[in-house]
C-alpha cells in the first residue's frame, strides 16, 4: 500500500515537472497575416471551408437517428457542424487560429479613453 502511494506520488511528481515549464509558453500568439494569406484565405480557404461545413451539415442531419441512439449527438454536432463552422465564420482573416483577434488597447489609445 505505501509502494503504491510513494509510486503515485512520484508519477504526480514527474508529470508536473514536465509540465509546469510548458505553462508559461502558452499564451496566445498575435498572427499578423500578410496580404498573400489573407487573400488565399478569401478565395480558396474560405468557400471549400464553407463546402466542408455544409457537407457536415448534411452528414450530421442524415447520421443524427443514428448518434441520437448512441447518446453522442452533441459531439456529432461539435465535430460535423461547428467546428468547421468556427473555423469558417469566427477566425479573422489570414489567420490559422481560430476565434477573434482581440483589440489590445494602449495607454496613449485616444479612442480607447471615450
Amino acid at each position: 500500500m505505501r509502494q503504491t502511494l510513494v509510486r503515485w506520488i512520484s508519477i504526480v511528481v514527474a508529470t508536473a515537472a514536465f509540465v509546469m515549464p510548458t505553462a508559461g509558453y502558452s499564451e496566445t500568439v498575435e498572427e499578423k497575416p500578410s496580404a498573400l494569406a489573407m487573400t488565399g484565405d478569401a478565395l480558396f480557404a474560405r468557400p471549400v471551408l464553407f463546402g466542408i461545413t455544409v457537407i457536415g451539415s448534411v452528414v450530421y442531419v442524415a447520421s443524427l437517428p443514428f448518434s441520437a441512439l448512441g447518446g453522442n449527438a452533441g459531439e456529432a454536432a461539435e465535430t460535423l457542424v461547428i467546428g468547421p463552422a468556427k473555423t469558417t465564420f469566427v477566425r479573422c482573416l489570414g489567420c490559422t487560429r481560430v476565434g477573434r483577434k482581440e483589440k489590445v488597447v494602449t495607454l496613449g489609445d485616444e479612442s480607447a479613453q471615450n
